[in-house]
């Protein structure tokens, strides 16, 4: 980038003013973007402010395309998915400004944790899976749903201890142009969790990020994610291949039906996978026998303020166009 404010280490951007927000410490990072906590300084609110690498400001295709979807995005009124303040361009680097989420994302919690209640996985995934369905809704797909893009908060009460968002939608693309490939020639999606189509460079829709999402609760549970190799090459080969391996190998507690819905929502092929992100977390409740969520630990971070609890179904109009 030359002499723009953005070249040198993220570290050296701490203090700066960038695009109307003051740059406060670093929170997160990726391989196309570093997240920092920032001050809003017209509005006197904190906030996430996410800055891609400069490299994809220089590709007009891209910049135009993330402009414009990060607008989508933040049209999309959802309890549980991050509201994005503002998205632009500035010194040729793109950025978004989004909510500021006080808690761990789902990669803390289980590095913490370790492997959750099948109670516990359940709550965090209905969630999830109501997000993951209202963006499909709205002709997104997420493409990289993983435990760093979960974020949990503290809830109310013992019925909603915890509050979860979905975050980062930036990098998404419309469902009736998706390939897994950007148009600079870079894989969105992490390995772990990467869908059989998108490895292979194939139309994705909303079928993907079931994939990916059945991959991130199957480590919930199990501790681990589905498939587990050395190298990446054959973790990608395991994708489009190999069979998972029965969840109640790593967790004989679990009921055995839990193996056959997990078998579904990780099929190679999209149609012979659960419909919908509700739908998969539906089955994996009956599977464990009904709503398991009383009666058990919940993952309440310590010292966290707490959050509204998401409105009723009835409460909302973009709940009522949802599919079960």
């Amino acid at each position: 980038m030359g002499t723009s404010a953005f070249s040198g280490r993220p570290s050296d951007l701490v203090g700066r003013q960038i695009a109307g927000y003051r740059i406060e410490h670093e929170i997160g990072r990726g391989g196309m973007a570093v997240v920092f906590r920032a001050r809003d300084l017209r509005l006197e609110r904190t906030v996430a402010l996410k800055l891609l690498a400069p490299e994809l400001a220089r590709n007009d295709t891209f910049r135009k395309r993330f402009t414009h979807e990060s607008l989508v995005a933040a049209a999309i009124d959802h309890p549980h998915i991050v509201p994005v303040f503002e998205a632009g361009e500035t010194e040729g680097v793109l950025y978004i400004a989004m909510r500021y989420v006080e808690g761990s994302d789902l990669r803390g919690l289980l590095d913490r944790q370790g492997p959750l209640p099948l109670a516990t996985a359940v709550r965090i995934a209905a969630q999830v899976a109501s997000a993951l369905d209202a963006a499909h809704e709205h002709g997104l797909v997420h493409r990289d749903v993983k435990p760093g893009n979960i974020l949990v908060s503290r809830g109310t009460d013992s019925d909603h201890p915890e509050h979860v968002y979905l975050t980062d939608f930036g990098l998404t693309k419309k469902s009736l142009s998706l390939t897994g490939f950007t148009t600079v020639g870079q894989f969105v999606g992490t390995l772990d969790y990467v869908a059989p189509e998108q490895i292979s460079g194939r139309p994705v829709d909303g079928r993907c990020d079931v994939y990916s999402f059945a991959c991130v609760v199957y480590e919930t549970l199990a501790g681990h994610p589905p498939f587990l190799r050395e190298e990446d090459m054959a973790l990608l080969w395991a994708h489009q291949e190999d069979e998972p391996p029965p969840l109640t190998e790593s967790r004989p507690d679990l009921p055995p039906q839990a193996d056959a819905v997990f078998a579904k929502a990780l099929a190679k092929s999209p149609e012979a996978r659960h419909d919908t992100c509700r739908a998969f977390v539906a089955a994996l409740r009956a599977a464990g026998g009904g709503d398991p969520s009383a009666g058990h630990p919940s993952t309440e971070p310590a010292g966290l303020p707490a959050v509204p609890p998401p409105p009723p179904a009835w409460a909302r109009p973009v709940f009522r166009d949802l599919q079960p």
